[in-house]
């Protein structure tokens, strides 16, 4: 039978005309039903119009503005009972406290699993027990258990508890004999589980509970708040748990998780968390980085995140989770400090991968459902961040591979509304790939040479059946217009209620018409500083990243003393003691 052909919307007009801009971009302003919803929330709340936008974008109901601005972790944690398997994880890991049994943590070697096997180190920890962490080496060991690992860690251990990883783990888990195996996980699931005494994991197949847009460590959390309860009912007082939510929010940002509903709170409560500074590895790590200020979700995921990324990716694979779960300041300072020149080294590794991938791809069409390349020696702990960045750049699902000899090994990412974790997961089903998993928004595979046209061929299709490439890759999607003289710190503010930002909660995007350039300054070699004005003469100062490695910064440039419609994102600055407005430009058209 036919696929059924996909119905398509009528094109949007572009907003203030803008069909191609510099960097060759499709403007498209909020459709006429979240304009109407936008004033409507207006009259009802009161709000200024900028927010009430955001909050219509995000379909927010005027009688939920108020929880919605303001997100109470209390309303919005679900039961973790609701999940299976909880009742035999939480019994057995009470169990192995009450005989005093050892306990080990393996790992995924990402932010997500160093923070989950953070999060169960430390609350151990709290009650008087130390657990031995184990984190695979990316390229000897790959990803998730092994057996001679598994093997190694059941001689010793009676409990092994998987986080972030292990819901696909069949062989590796059933060869830890003498030991029980719990797994804590968000990767999609099988048809069949593995023989683990519980597999606490919202994305297994025959999971009812609507938690899969939970990372690792939030499930972990729950695992831990149901622990805690059980505790209580002994009489006995569990480790604080809101303590621990800087390691919460850290994965959920870093691990691409959508930003709803208890997301959201976990990342809200969790940066006010991190705001007190009082775990030495995420100080460290704040201070190696010369973060001098509360951090933001923006800083989770690309300031914070790519350096306890770095050990797992090019260093020792346990570094991220050590520094995460270490009370000690001086070790915490001497980690961080490697930290971050391991991901000098990885910024150095992931350019010249990046190159050429994004050379390679453009030598096929980017204008399909999806984009990939594949290459010889890609260092393989880079080949996720070059998916992201080619995802990012064409606004479709990317795979990058890495090559050695006729083995390659690849990482997927994807863009909201397309599930790749599953095509992927088919692909290795139909023996297309020799393995394969993730969840919607990531995925790794391994393949051979000969496999690899045919399998980003059927891909593709998979792909595209879920409707990837129907929409234009080249499309910038703004909140409204905004004047340089409603720019404030005090309207910044108010629109950061609405978050925080990330996956699935894009962060708002706003045109600026017909405003002049009054000087530029190059900032490095890269980036430009810009000083605006209307014709009012209202000041504001801009600041565009990156400007130079488009057409971008040369425009921007050529147009002082001249009017041009700018789009971006309105943040503050701080700097030298002072906190000023300023709109990051991401693109720009002339103006008439």
């Amino acid at each position: 039978m036919a696929e059924p052909a996909q119905t398509r919307m009528p094109e949007q007009a572009p907003f203030l005309g803008v069909s191609a801009s510099v960097t060759g971009r499709f403007w498209a302003g909020p459709d006429a039903a979240v304009e109407r919803a936008a004033l409507a929330l207006a009259q009802r709340t009161g709000l200024a119009p900028m927010l009430c936008a955001v909050l219509a974008r995000r379909g927010v109901e005027p009688e939920g503005v108020a929880a919605f601005l303001a997100p109470a972790l209390r309303d919005l944690l679900p039961d973790p009972m609701v999940l299976r398997d909880m009742e035999p994880a939480a019994e057995r890991v009470l169990r192995a406290l009450d005989r005093k049994e050892r306990i080990a943590v393996f790992a995924d070697y990402d932010v997500d699993g160093g923070a989950s096997a953070a999060l169960l180190i430390l609350w151990l920890r709290a009650l008087g027990r130390e657990a031995t962490l184990y984190i695979p080496d990316r390229i000897d060991e790959g990803y998730g258990p092994n057996d001679a690992a598994m093997v190694l860690l059941a001689r010793d251990h009676a409990l092994i508890l998987c986080v972030d990883c292990g819901t696909l783990s069949h062989g590796p888990i059933a060869a830890a004999r003498g030991a029980d195996v719990v797994v804590v996980d968000h990767h999609l699931g099988g048809e069949t589980l593995p023989t683990a005494l519980a597999v606490v994991n919202p994305n297994r197949q025959d999971e009812a509970s609507d938690l899969g847009h939970l990372c690792a460590a939030g499930v972990v959390f729950l695992l831990l708040v149901e622990l805690n309860r059980r505790l209580r009912a002994r009489g006995v007082a569990g480790p604080d748990l809101m303590a621990l939510l800087d390691l919460v929010a850290l994965a959920t940002v870093a691990d691409v998780a959508p930003l709803v509903g208890v997301n959201r709170a976990f990342v809200r409560q969790g940066l006010r968390v991190m705001a007190r500074r009082e775990r030495p590895g995420l100080r460290a790590l704040a201070d190696v980085a010369r973060l001098d200020m509360a951090p933001a979700a923006y800083h989770l995921g690309f300031v914070l995140g790519p350096r306890v990324n770095a050990g797992g990716r090019i260093g020792a694979a346990d570094l991220g989770a050590r520094l995460l779960a270490t009370a000690d300041p001086h070790e915490a300072a001497a980690l961080a400090a490697r930290l971050d020149s391991l991901n000098e080294e990885r910024r150095a590794i992931e350019a010249a991968v990046r190159a050429s991938a994004q050379a390679q791809a453009e030598t096929r069409s980017t204008d399909g459902p999806l984009v990939w390349a594949a290459g010889d020696g890609w260092h393989p702990g880079v080949i996720g961040i070059v998916a992201a960045r080619l995802k990012e750049t064409f606004g479709r699902p990317a795979v990058v591979i890495g090559f050695d000899g006729a083995e390659g090994k690849g990482s997927a990412r994807s863009v909201p509304g397309v599930d790749l974790g599953a095509s992927v997961q088919r692909l290795a089903a139909e023996g297309l790939i020799s393995r394969g998993g993730g969840h919607r928004m990531a995925a790794g595979l391994s393949l051979t040479r000969a496999q690899l046209a045919p399998a980003m061929d059927r891909l593709a299709a998979l792909l595209e059946r879920q409707g990837s490439g129907a929409t234009r890759a080249d499309r910038l999607r703004l909140d409204g217009l905004v004047l340089p003289a409603a720019v404030t710190v005090e309207a910044i503010a108010m629109l950061e209620q609405a978050g925080p930002y990330g996956a699935a909660a894009p962060a708002p995007r706003f045109a600026m018409p017909s405003v002049h350039v009054k000087q530029t300054r190059r900032v490095g070699e890269k980036h430009l500083k810009l000083t605006l004005a209307d014709a009012a003469g209202n000041r504001l100062d801009a600041i565009s990243f990156g400007a130079f490695e488009s057409d971008l910064g040369p425009m921007l440039e050529t147009h002082a003393g001249r009017a041009v419609h700018l789009a971006g994102r309105l943040e503050v600055n701080h700097y030298a003691g002072r906190t000023r407005p300023q709109l990051r430009v991401e693109d720009a058209a002339p103006s008439g």
